[in-house]
Order: C-alpha cells, then structure tokens, then sequence
C-alpha cells in the first residue's frame, strides 16, 4: 500500500530556510512533488521531480529560491526552501505519482495518486 509521510515544516523568519523531506514507501514512483496550501487559498503547485533525478517543475514565485532533490535509494524527496518570505507560508504536502502509470510530471495535482498529510510552515516578518 501506497504510503507517503512528509515531516521538517516549522517556524522561521523571514530570510531564513527550511528543508522538508518526504518519505514514500509501498510503490515504484515516477515522480514525486510538492504543493502548498495557504489558508483561503487554492493547494498550487511548488516544485516537482522525476524519478531520474532531473526537476520537472517550479512555481514561478520559487524559482531561484527552493530546490527539489530525490534520493531513490532512500525513496526520499527533499524540498530545500531558502529566502522565505511570509507569503510562503502554507500547508506543504507531498504527493507522488505512481510509476505503473504514464509519466507524467508537472504541476496538475491529479496527476498525483498519493499524498501526505502535510507539514506546515510559517514565516514570519
């Protein structure tokens, strides 16, 4: 059975990092990513990654400032957020595409079969 697990959210200030890790388990997966929700807010893509290593997709409102990375041996994924700013704060899961299944690897959210129950992170002016 599919299981996806996300954990390293918390609180920082603004200018600080984080790094969130995702641990998946029960499958093979193409491609794994991250998605954030804010509060009142649509879940929007942040950033995904192939199974090869290579990243697929950022947000544009990320792009310079957080990195994707993937240890397949570890069936892990990383998200390292650096600069943050307080409109970052949000919900963040992780969400992971079966490798039975086509390759697919933007930011579509139901492109994504299995999900964590998210982290959440905080920054603070």
């Amino acid at each position: 059975q599919a299981h996806v697990a996300e954990s390293g959210g918390g609180s920082v200030q603004a200018g600080g990092s984080l790094r969130l890790s995702c641990a998946a388990s029960g499958d093979t997966y193409s491609c794994m990513g991250w998605f954030r929700q804010a509060p009142g807010k649509e879940r929007e893509a942040v950033a995904s990654i192939y199974s090869s290593g290579r990243a697929a997709y950022y947000a544009d409102s990320v792009k310079g400032r957080f990195d994707i990375s993937r240890d397949n041996a570890q069936n892990t994924v990383y998200l390292q957020m650096n600069r943050l700013k307080p409109e970052d704060t949000a919900m963040y899961y992780c969400a992971a595409r079966s490798g039975r299944l086509s390759p697919r690897c933007g930011g579509v959210d139901a492109d994504f079969g299995s999900w964590g129950q998210g982290t959440q992170v905080t920054v603070s002016s």
